[in-house]
């Protein structure tokens, strides 16, 4: 459980990394730098007083955001790569306030993108608000993993199953994972006052995964494209309310 302050706290997280995710996609275009993109980010977080990206420094990460491109899954590390018309990139990053974190997700298209890659984009972002809107005390996890796992497939996707989201506040990443695939039923219950990431990461293809070279970045194992959206909720005793 949250204190009324805490909760305090993390709103005003949640609202800077919606802002800040929002700027970071309007600027995205082709010929920039994922790094610059990465400098962005932070100077938007910093501007905020007591506001602190939350990855920088985690477990040595030395960004603000994880730059995904194209067939990345997740933890794509910002750099001199330049993005190109027709990639795609998630964004996702964290912010700090009194020590509580948040933690969010955006995938957005580089210049113009096919339909097809628009269309995956679209239902992984609908996948997403679908299993948002199910939060609420009592509910299993088994049942957003479910919802996401149904919603994906019946499109012609995949979910990265080797990938979840996770409960946080006090830390990053806690208890509980929040699988993308799984049963109705299952799983620990939520009960109020529970922080939560959910974030379907899927595949255009078949949703296996490879490390990268670099110690962080995870990869499609076929090669296609992924895409990631996440939103930190909390479970209210009215439902569930989005922090960002």
């Amino acid at each position: 459980m949250f204190s009324q302050a805490e909760i305090e706290s993390l709103r005003k997280a949640g609202k800077i990394l919606a802002a800040c995710l929002k700027h970071c996609a309007a600027a995205v275009k082709p010929g920039m730098t994922t790094k610059e993109l990465d400098k962005i980010a932070e100077e938007f977080i910093v501007s905020h007083n007591g506001a602190r990206p939350a990855f920088k420094g985690y477990r040595n990460y030395r960004y603000t955001l994880c730059t995904s491109v194209n067939d990345e899954c997740v933890h794509g590390l910002p750099s001199i790569r330049a993005l190109k018309d027709g990639d795609i990139i998630a964004i996702d990053s964290g912010v700090i306030v009194d020590d509580l974190y948040t933690d969010a997700c955006v995938s957005v298209g580089v210049g113009k993108i096919d339909a097809k890659t628009q269309q995956f984009l679209d239902v992984t972002k609908q996948t997403l608000e679908m299993a948002c809107d199910l939060v609420a005390p009592g509910v299993h996890i088994g049942d957003l993993s479910a919802c996401i796992q149904k919603n994906v497939e019946m499109h012609g996707y995949s979910c990265v199953r080797s990938l979840t989201g996770h409960g946080l506040g006090k830390t990053l990443h806690q208890f509980p994972d929040i699988p993308n695939t799984g049963e109705k039923g299952t799983g620990p219950v939520l009960p109020v006052g529970t922080l939560i990431a959910i974030e379907p990461i899927t595949a255009m293809g078949k949703g296996g995964i490879r490390d990268g070279n670099d110690g962080w970045t995870i990869l499609t194992a076929d090669g296609s494209f992924s895409a990631h959206f996440e939103h930190t909720v909390l479970v209210t005793s009215e439902g569930r309310e989005i922090i960002a």
